[in-house]
């Protein structure tokens, strides 16, 4: 007796369509322009491109004058972050679908720091304020002839702030920030963050010091737009707020 064979359909598989998406991006050429201003690029994308996929084929086929950093393009180096629908975001880890294209997405600068050309900012007050908080281990006595050994409760104690990738979303988010240019920032005190509660690290004064200064960690006012605006999850108001614990106890 000859077998039966059942014959079984195989579902079709949705083939992603691509749409026009308009782009409308705070544009600033400093050789040209006086004032920043507004203008709009409609292109063809997937619900699956990210919006630096986008910029990259506005300035490669449409507009090669258009401006902004990137350079790892998978959320690590944090050279592409940049207000995207009023949020600062990585462009690189930011995908059409997740936003609203019925209406033209605003793409500009991260606020706070002064505009070089459309995307791009100056990034040295960031960074001089990063290095003031001494970011690096000082140790204590001479270079030891072993590791310096630590625990996994130690150094789970400081885990979540040794995920910034400096691309100062943060800091950028920070109303006192983009009001007070002295501030350091919550990256900053992320950052002294890292090594004040280091168990191995003999600077905890030293930062602490720095940190209270009247432009230091007590400038913060807890609006949380900073934790929001992580693009790497870390919870930088609770961070904040432990430094200013271990300011008024003196200890961690």
């Amino acid at each position: 007796m000859a077998a039966v064979v059942e014959e079984t359909t195989v579902p079709e598989t949705e083939v992603p369509v691509a749409t026009d998406v308009t782009f409308r991006i705070r544009r600033f050429l400093p050789d040209v322009d006086t004032e920043p201003h507004w203008e709009d690029y409609t292109i063809a994308l997937f619900p699956t491109d990210r919006v630096l996929t986008a910029l990259e084929k506005i300035k490669g086929e449409v507009d090669g004058t258009l401006s902004f950093r990137r350079s790892c393009g998978h959320g690590i180096c944090g050279s592409d972050a940049m207000r995207i629908n009023g949020r600062n975001r990585l462009a690189c880890k930011t995908l059409v679908k997740d936003l609203d294209t019925s209406k033209p997405i605003t793409i500009e600068a991260i606020k706070g720091l002064e505009v070089e050309k459309d995307m791009i900012v100056d990034m040295e007050p960031f960074f001089a304020a990063y290095r003031q908080v001494l970011p690096f281990l000082i140790p204590e006595g001479h270079e030891p002839s072993r590791e310096r050994l630590q625990s996994a409760e130690d150094r789970a104690r400081f885990d979540d702030t040794t995920k910034c990738i400096l691309c100062a979303c943060c800091t950028t988010s920070c109303p006192v920030y983009w009001t007070d240019g002295q501030y350091f920032g919550p990256a900053a005190i992320v950052a002294a963050h890292r090594f004040i509660f280091d168990s191995r690290d003999a600077g905890f004064e030293q930062r602490l010091e720095v940190l209270n200064d009247k432009e230091g960690v007590w400038r913060c006012r807890t609006t949380f737009n900073c934790t929001d605006a992580c693009p790497r999850g870390i919870e930088v108001t609770k961070a904040i707020q432990e430094v200013k614990r271990a300011l008024i106890f003196r200890r961690v």
